[in-house]
């Protein structure tokens, strides 16, 4: 076997995600689960009434769930190197010597902010499990894959929209909007988890070359 191979064959023991089935995550741990993203709302330019309002909304949530939901809130760097090109390729275009000037001073602006703040995204999801278990022998024999295939992920997915859809209807409720994540998106999000750090790198030195999951292992 080739020695790439081996390397990515060792990451990949580490990652628990075996398959994705439509908008289903399947993991090796002979469990599921569901991703909804939720868009964010600026809580500090509400009034005091609608802060109160949405804490007690939230508390009702918290309160109203007979099953366990985990809240991940992921930050990522963001890339502006694209943005200061472009601003430096419209200085050079234009033929208004004062604007270019202003271009160029804005550029520079941004360029010395983002070298002592870091520009951060901020994403949040609601992560809802499912565990063979929840259906006894039946669910545990599927999940080691004594059934058909694709049985137990077809269980998975009945069972865990009936809670994405109780979770999203008290996210609603309490004015954000929510989306289950579908499979080409749950892909690109898993992919730049396992890759942040290489794609941080490609952006710098201007490269797309990536492996699907990638590891410290062998450097």
């Amino acid at each position: 076997m080739a020695k790439s191979a081996l390397k990515l064959n060792s990451t990949q023991k580490f990652v628990e995600i075996t398959d994705i089935f439509e908008n289903v995550v399947i993991l090796g741990t002979g469990n599921a689960c569901i991703i909804i993203e939720v868009q964010a709302t600026n809580f500090e330019l509400l009034s005091a009434d609608e802060q109160d309002a949405k804490i007690y909304s939230y508390s009702a949530l918290l309160n109203s769930l007979s099953f366990p939901i985990q809240i991940v809130i992921r930050s990522k760097q963001v890339d502006i190197s694209s943005y200061l090109n472009s601003l430096t390729s419209e200085a050079k275009k234009t033929q208004n010597q004062a604007l270019a000037k202003q271009i160029e001073m804005y550029r520079s602006f941004v360029a010395e902010l983002i070298k002592v703040n870091t520009v951060l995204d901020k994403n949040f999801y609601v992560v809802v499990s499912y565990s063979s278990l929840e259906k006894g022998a039946l669910g545990a024999n599927q999940a080691l894959g004594k059934g058909s295939k694709n049985e137990f992920a077809i269980s998975a997915k009945a069972a865990l929209h009936v809670k994405a859809e109780t979770i999203r209807n008290q996210l609603n409720r309490i004015g954000l909007k929510s989306d289950i994540l579908e499979k080409d998106k749950l892909v690109k999000l898993f992919y730049d988890i396992f890759n942040e750090e290489a794609i941080h790198a490609s952006h710098t030195q201007g490269s797309q070359n990536a492996s699907v999951v990638s590891g410290k292992e062998g450097k």
